[in-house]
């Protein structure tokens, strides 16, 4: 008598285990898209999260490298008394003559030159725009830009002219430069030549009222004293120069003088921004737990519901192992559904915003990649007992189930 021969259960393809492993999803799509959603939300927001950040890194980026890291300040500090210092008038000749230095300009805050748009303006409400006299080297020393008429010249600087900065043009409602628009600065008319364009290395700059050097000596009783000094210098020589910038500036009293680098405070700004942006993630990674949960849920509900169609396949022939395969290919299919489409709404989240603010749009490949990954673990993990149940129940047990 011959014995019997050893029935091989076949191996399923990866072919196979896709289709088998979809069929849960085609029979409940409702469901499907429900779970996916959860999971595509997490990570839309870890993703739009990522690539807004990268995006506002990218336009500092552009930004510093058009204007340059080279540009230092220097401004009056305290005595040893706690009174504001002052700066020498000769504090501009004197930080010229150091080596490393390119361009040296000034300006000088006018603090009793109040400006408004006409003298029908009550006297109490200047709109907290600053008056400031400004070298003619200004412009390309901090890299102004002009949105309309020109800056000042060898014959403006003299007389009553002005440039206004990009916010106070706002506030005056000025849109255009004319030598017919006027304004009102401390008591006396100035004609607006110009109107600047916002300027990240100088903000101070975008609320305040421009005029010549001479013409605030001229009209508006300056004495000369300057209150930020702007030095652009070579490259490889900022932190040299930055160290002497104090004694060279006011050799009697150098702890009265404050030294910054402008371009400090934007990559300030960014780290803050930095910071925000961890908080989001945490609120993009709790989306993605809940998502995994989601996944989890309707996971082993799905088991719950097809007992009957476990244990036929388990009677038919099918190995605990294909059985755990199928439910753990449906969950990491769901998974992935809900991953794609969060990529997807997140970069689209992305672009819409960086095209808002006119930065250039930037989702990092990490991002996407671990976007994936992410949703493929999260999958991983929430349909492995599921799939260790389904994979356990018995083929009479399961075909009794009604």
């Amino acid at each position: 008598m011959s014995r019997p021969e050893r029935l091989t259960p076949a191996r399923l393809r990866p072919r196979d285990i896709v289709r088998v492993g979809s069929v849960g999803l085609r029979t409940r799509p409702l469901r499907a898209f429900l779970s996916a959603l959860g999971i595509a939300i997490g990570i839309a927001a870890m993703v739009s999260v990522v690539g807004i950040s990268a995006s506002s890194r990218a336009e500092l980026d552009n930004t510093l490298a058009k204007l340059g890291t080279n540009l230092l300040t220097v401004g009056p500090g305290r005595t040893l008394f706690g009174d504001n210092a002052q700066l020498p008038t000769e504090s501009v000749s004197m930080i010229k003559r150091i080596g490393p230095v390119e361009r040296v300009a000034a300006t000088a805050l006018l603090a009793d030159a109040k400006v408004y748009r006409s003298d029908l303006i009550p006297r109490g409400e200047s709109g907290g725009i600053a008056t400031r006299a400004a070298n003619l080297e200004l412009r390309d020393t901090v890299g102004l830009e002009l949105v309309s008429g020109s800056w000042l010249n060898a014959a403006t600087g003299r007389y009553p002219a002005v440039v206004l900065g990009a916010t106070t043009a706002q506030r005056l409602g000025i849109g255009t430069a004319d030598p017919d628009v006027r304004i009102q600065i401390g008591g006396r008319w100035f004609s607006v030549v110009g109107i600047l364009a916002p300027a990240p290395l100088a903000p101070e700059l975008d609320l305040s009222a421009l005029i010549g050097w001479e013409a605030a000596t001229s009209y508006l009783d300056f004495d000369g004293h300057p209150t930020t000094v702007y030095a652009r210098t070579l490259d490889p020589a900022v932190e040299a120069v930055r160290g002497v910038l104090g004694a060279t500036a006011n050799p009697e009293a150098p702890n009265e003088v404050e030294v910054s680098r402008p371009s400090d405070a934007l990559a300030a700004k960014q780290a803050t921004d930095a910071a925000f942006s961890g908080l989001l993630l945490g609120l993009g990674a709790v989306a993605l737990l809940v998502g995994g949960v989601g996944v989890a849920n309707t996971m082993v509900i799905s088991v719950l519901e097809r007992r009957a169609e476990i244990g036929l396949r388990r009677s038919l022939g099918a190995t605990r192992g294909q059985v755990r395969t199928q439910f753990l290919a449906e969950s990491l299919l769901l998974s992935a559904l809900g991953g794609v489409g969060g990529v997807l709404l997140g970069s689209g989240v992305t672009g819409g915003y960086a095209f808002s603010q006119a930065w250039p749009a930037v989702v990092p490949v990490w991002a996407v990649a671990g976007g994936i990954g992410a949703t493929l673990l999260i999958g991983a993990l929430a349909g492995l007992y599921p799939a260790i149940r389904a994979a356990r129940l018995a083929p009479t047990e399961a075909l009794a189930t009604p």
